[in-house]
């Protein structure tokens, strides 16, 4: 059989494929001296290394895989962060937005990157992704109990932070409490004396349903913040005379001011009419407000607002928006710093609870006179 224009298997045609071994033969040097130009140029002089970057460059070696690098290491060099909605939602919420600029301080300064990976689209959750993220360790942000990419977050056994929500047993949680903020804010709407309410509220469950939420739905909720602020809200009126059960809450998918409009027009249109809404973000409350103004009413003086987050527009908005400031910021960088001395197996507490404050401003004042 005629072999003739078969090329050998190990047969040269003048195209080696360029590698660390290739650059180190044709300087005459070990392939450990080439790794340490690229992962430790302090153990070599300056010539040398430059001399190595030359022959890289003119045989096209790219530099060391880096997947190869973190298999040899046993470490990939990022954080990941594990949040409920979709990709977008990381940089159009501005508490979200906060937040992860948090972690992404905490982690530049451990030289470490960032991996974002977040919900899908109608709460399908893909847990497989999972298992093919390229992370150190996990900063679960606000997911649901029993949320399957949390689950297969731990069952890979690496470090982990849950922030918000859930609290898992042996794992760091950062957070707030945020059924006694809620609390304090219901609390400055009965002193001012309303007692006609309404409540916008971010998703319970991650169904992604829309609409008013009955008592059992918000018992069962399993999304531990919505549950808690609802508590929250739901304690302070019963103390101050206000019976819950007449208090309509609208549920949104999630947190805009689009989905807060969309809750007032309803909310709203109840006989009679609530003269204050209490919304589990400042999104909502926005949008709450703007709808109010769609409607011929002003705030405060026809219905009084408080949101939940205190995010920067917050005090720019017309009237300015009551709402309870907790440090977004802060709360990611604290999670990051948690997560990094997980990696170091160092020591950290169970828990971890951030001061919150009632910020009063003009979105909020006494009912008015006339229904």
């Amino acid at each position: 059989m005629c072999s003739m224009g078969r090329k050998r298997p190990n047969e040269d045609d003048g195209k080696r494929r360029a590698t660390m071994t290739r650059v180190a033969e044709e300087l005459g040097v070990s392939a450990m001296t080439v790794s340490n130009a690229y992962n430790r140029p302090e153990r070599l002089s300056a010539a040398l290394r430059e001399r190595i970057f030359e022959t890289a460059r003119r045989l096209e070696y790219p530099g060391p895989n880096p997947l190869g690098q973190s298999l040899r290491s046993g470490r990939v060099g990022a954080l990941g962060v594990i949040y409920d909605n979709l990709l977008s939602y990381a940089f159009e919420d501005q508490a979200a937005v906060s937040f992860l600029r948090g972690v992404s301080a905490a982690a530049e300064a451990e030289g470490l990157g960032l991996t974002l990976v977040p919900g899908s689209p109608r709460g399908e959750r893909d847990a497989t992704a999972i298992g093919r993220t390229l992370v150190d360790g996990f900063v679960v942000y606000s997911v649901a109990d029993g949320d399957p990419v949390l689950e297969a977050a731990l069952e890979r056994g690496l470090p982990a932070v849950t922030v918000d929500q859930p609290r898992v047993e042996g794992v760091s949680f950062v957070g707030i409490d945020d059924e006694a903020a809620a609390r304090a804010a219901a609390e400055h709407l009965i002193e001012l004396g309303h007692r006609r309410y309404g409540v916008v509220s971010f998703g319970l469950s991650p169904d992604w349903r829309v609409g008013i939420a009955d008592e059992e739905r918000q018992r069962s909720a399993s999304y531990r913040v919505s549950r808690s602020r609802l508590e929250g809200f739901a304690a302070a009126l019963a103390a101050g005379g206000v019976s819950w059960s007449e208090v309509p809450v609208y549920e949104c998918p999630s947190s805009s001011k689009a989905l807060g409009r969309d809750a007032a027009e309803v909310v709203l249109s109840r006989v009679p009419r609530p003269t204050a809404v209490l919304a589990t973000s400042d999104e909502l409350a926005q949008g709450v407000m703007e709808a109010a103004r769609e409607r011929g009413l002003s705030v405060p003086n026809d219905l009084s607002v408080v949101g939940f987050d205190d995010v920067p527009e917050a005090a720019i908005a017309t009237p300015p928006l009551t709402t309870v400031r907790q440090d977004h910021v802060e709360k990611g960088a604290l999670a990051g710093r948690l997560l990094v001395a997980r990696l170091r197996e160092k020591e950290t507490e169970d828990t971890y609870l951030l001061p919150t404050g009632l910020v009063v401003r003009g979105s909020t004042g006494p009912p008015p006179r006339t229904p």
